[in-house]
């Protein structure tokens, strides 16, 4: 059996290899500052709690998408691999497939679905 472990990296590595205007640092910014409370609320209370929260996997899901990464499976993937998704991460544990597919297709479109609901109320 191969063994899995997470990398994690230290801000001082990160800040040597990931340059002051790489995509990534203004990806990871700008959700930051984005209000999620709908996107959080589409998460039960009840049960097990997600291992990647819900703000990473979004910042997760865009950055890939901007590096033409779609696949869940090739997400995962570059989770272990790519400095970017690791420093992403921010030591949390890297999703597996089943998660980002689940988050896709389940969470984003739930979200969605509340937003558009709540904006025909108005």
């Amino acid at each position: 059996m191969g063994r899995y472990f997470q990398l994690l990296i230290s801000e001082e590595f990160a800040e040597r290899r990931i340059p002051e205007d790489d995509s990534v640092r203004l990806l990871d910014q700008i959700v930051d500052e984005l209000d999620l409370h709908s996107l959080a609320s589409s998460y039960s209370r009840v049960g097990r709690k997600s291992a990647t929260s819900p703000r990473t996997l979004l910042k997760l899901m865009i950055y890939a998408n901007m590096e033409g990464i779609y696949s869940s499976r090739s997400i995962e993937s570059s989770c272990k691999r790519d400095i970017n998704l690791i420093w992403l991460l921010n030591g949390e544990k890297a999703p597996n497939y089943r998660e980002i597919a689940r988050f896709r297709s389940k969470r984003l479109s739930e979200c969605i679905q509340r937003k558009r609901t709540m904006s025909k109320m108005i």
